[in-house]
């Protein structure tokens, strides 16, 4: 009798999804109304990328929405903007909205004059987000504003367009029998679906596996500098003159240089070579914190590794460097690659085998982003890489569904850009980040109790 009972359900399901799908097709649109509660702007988000506010629609004309709408559509990001008008409830405004959204991506929303956004750490660092809120600050007017950060944003962001995006209604009717064939082919499609989903997440494993084994090779390079570092050190824990400071910096070193062999050993994909590349650097500073002890020097600042091989250890200055067919930018160096700038000479670069020969490593391909990511941290990277191809790379929805969540922030979440995630996400993603990045064009901070740009 179970049996029966099992084998009669699943045309009792189908027929159960295939009125609900009905439903959902027939059911009137809703009415606008003014101060739009989250559930409205939710249902209308995962229907269309761009939300105004009845209230707001001075702010926004139609056609303009429609024209960030269908830009946001082509660059397939999961990109969202709100326009709400200044009196808008803005307590826990972002985390309540991603939550009515339920679907990981970039949030921004303007509210009268203010503007700010927020993001899930897989689509775009949190420092990236704020840099970008700065840089349509000045933007007065809405249009230009969101035109401005929707440009910028697409091209840094990660992550693809929600599915639910794939066709925008034209306000006409529509037949029953189109209505039930459509939901018809949602429900059998079901199955086929999953099972693209499924290869497609073999695929990226398989991608993601030998990417890590040609990230491999430079890793290891790194720790056996590293290593022969510590055999060149001639130091001794019980030798004359050492005391508890140095015998602590020395002990680091070994830890981290055994930390990061166990590590890498322990790698299954690219993004885990961060934490690999984070402990070698924090050993070099150990390192030059036990020199300059040793030699009665100032004990040195923490600075970033330099920038052109971080086996040169810790940084001592900024310079600036232009990298071919590339903008200037100032990015950090150690002494004697500083000297060899000076002096008009080249750098010495960090160079890697790639398909086309040696190159230096921010032109090698996209494994290389989580290396360089546990050396320099996501916040430093995006003014480092900017113009090169590895800066490219990490820019585009492909590089953050491989190998992690942007300029070095290679978080291991599981959903990225577009996916329906619902309540299952980290809500200090939409918290404050340093103050929420200063204040807000037109008015300062959102304050009144409020939460926008403050803490959640």
């Amino acid at each position: 009798m179970k049996a029966v009972e099992r084998t009669r359900s699943l045309p009792a399901l189908l027929a159960a999804a295939l009125l609900a799908a009905c439903a959902v097709l027939w059911a009137p649109a809703p009415h606008a109304v003014a101060d739009s509660d989250l559930s409205t702007i939710g249902r209308a988000l995962r229907e269309n990328p761009v939300y105004v506010d009845p209230a707001a629609s001075a702010q926004l004309s139609a056609a303009d929405a429609a024209t960030l709408a269908k830009r946001i559509k082509g660059a397939d990001k999961p990109l969202f903007l709100v326009v709400l008008p200044a009196d808008h409830p803005t307590k826990s405004l972002f985390t309540d909205l991603r939550t009515a959204t339920g679907i990981t991506g970039l949030y921004a929303v303007r509210l009268g004059d203010r503007f700010d956004a927020r993001a899930d750490s897989s689509v775009l660092p949190r420092s990236a987000v704020q840099n970008l809120v700065t840089s349509v600050r000045g933007d007065r007017d809405a249009r230009t504003q969101l035109t401005d950060f929707s440009d910028r944003a697409v091209a840094n962001m990660g992550g693809s367009a929600p599915s639910g995006w794939g066709s925008s209604g034209n306000g006409g009717g529509v037949s029953t029998t189109a209505l039930v064939a459509t939901a018809a082919v949602v429900v059998a499609g079901g199955a086929g679906a999953y099972a693209l989903v499924r290869r497609g997440r073999r695929r990226r494993e398989e991608e993601q596996r030998a990417a890590l084994e040609r990230l491999r090779v430079v890793v290891d390079e790194d720790i056996t500098a590293f290593g022969e570092e510590l055999d060149r050190l001639e130091f001794h824990p019980a030798e004359p003159g050492a005391d508890d400071a140095m015998r602590a910096d020395y002990e680091r070193a070994l830890d981290t240089y055994e930390q990061a062999k166990s590590l890498m050993a322990a790698a299954r994909r690219p993004e885990d070579v961060r934490a690999v590349t984070q402990a070698l650097e924090d050993g070099r500073f150990a390192l030059a914190q036990l020199a300059a002890r040793r030699e009665g020097r100032p004990l040195p600042q923490r600075r970033p590794p330099c920038f052109f091989d971080p086996r040169h250890g810790p940084s001592v200055a900024d310079a600036v460097w232009t990298p071919p067919g590339g903008a200037a930018r100032e990015v950090p160096v150690c002494a004697a690659d500083q000297a060899r700038l000076a002096d008009g000479r080249d750098p010495m670069v960090r160079e890697v085998d790639t398909d086309y020969g040696r190159r230096p490593y921010w032109d090698a391909g996209p494994a290389y982003g989580p290396w360089a990511g546990g050396y320099f941290g996501g916040g430093l990277l995006p003014g480092l890489l900017v113009g090169t191809l590895l800066g490219s790379m990490m820019a585009t929805p492909s590089y953050a569904a491989d190998y992690g969540t942007g300029y070095g922030d290679f978080g291991a979440g599981g959903y990225d850009g577009g996916d329906v995630s619902g309540a299952d996400f980290d809500p200090g993603d939409f918290g404050d980040f340093g103050g929420g990045g200063g204040d807000f064009g037109g008015g300062g901070d959102f304050g009144g109790g409020g939460d926008f740009g403050g803490n959640f």
